[in-house]
């Protein structure tokens, strides 16, 4: 899917330069010596362009792409065994590392975007078992304002004996969002990416407070590391 989305956006490139560099061939004086010779390419050129003032089609993004961006008190994920905000009693955590996306849009068509989320995962001293579904949720909102709507995703993950974290990346194929009009463009909405995660994770997240993955396997000690 990374590759595809690579060439597609490479492909969306090339075609957006294609009317430029049509234009700039348009507008470019005829080459020879004699005037006659240059009249008659002229001529043939008019014919074969039409006429010049005629609009270019549209072949790039009616306008920008919504903002995309991870909540910031849903951005990680950490669970404590038995409430206790210490190192030896960390369970299973993680973090969104990053979000990729393109869109597309022209006219009053909706807009239509793709995205990639990478994760990186934790497995803590306190954690039971070798397996964790993380949940997390894709939503969008009218910009600053109010929620359109919102998705909750499954992410299933195993680590391996002796493993303590990992990687995942998750693809979100298609997310389609209506526009009233041919007004309205991207820059009116936002895509927003988090954790399912509780009041007491939201508030933790919130003070800028983080476990390291292999936080208690050598100390237990009573606090998290600040970063």
């Amino acid at each position: 899917m990374r590759r595809s989305l690579f060439v597609s956006a490479v492909l969306l490139m090339a075609a957006a330069t294609l009317p430029a560099t049509a234009y700039a061939q348009r507008q470019r004086p005829s080459g020879g010596d004699q005037q006659q010779e240059d009249a008659a390419k002229k001529k043939k050129k008019d014919a074969e362009w039409g006429d010049t003032q005629a609009p270019l089609p549209a072949l790039r993004n009616a306008g920008p792409c919504p903002f995309v961006k991870v909540l910031y008190d849903a951005g990680r994920y950490a669970e404590f065994k038995g409430g206790q905000v210490a190192s030896n009693a960390v369970g299973f955590t993680g973090e969104i590392q990053g979000v990729s996306a393109g869109c597309a849009y022209k006219d009053d068509e909706p807009i239509t975007m793709q995205m990639e989320i990478l994760f990186e995962l934790g497995k803590g001293p306190a954690a039971e078992g070798s397996q964790k579904n993380y949940r997390y949720w894709v939503a969008v909102t009218k910009r600053n304002s109010v929620m359109i709507a919102k998705q909750y995703f499954d992410l299933p993950v195993a680590f391996q004996p002796g493993q303590d974290r990992l990687y995942a990346t998750e693809e979100i194929g298609q997310l389609v969002i209506p526009r009233a009009d041919i007004k309205t463009s991207g820059s009116n909405f936002e895509v927003l990416v988090g954790f399912d995660v509780t009041p007491e994770m939201a508030a933790f997240n919130r003070e800028g407070k983080r476990f390291r993955l292999t936080a208690g396997a050598t100390s237990a000690k009573d606090a998290g590391d600040h970063q």
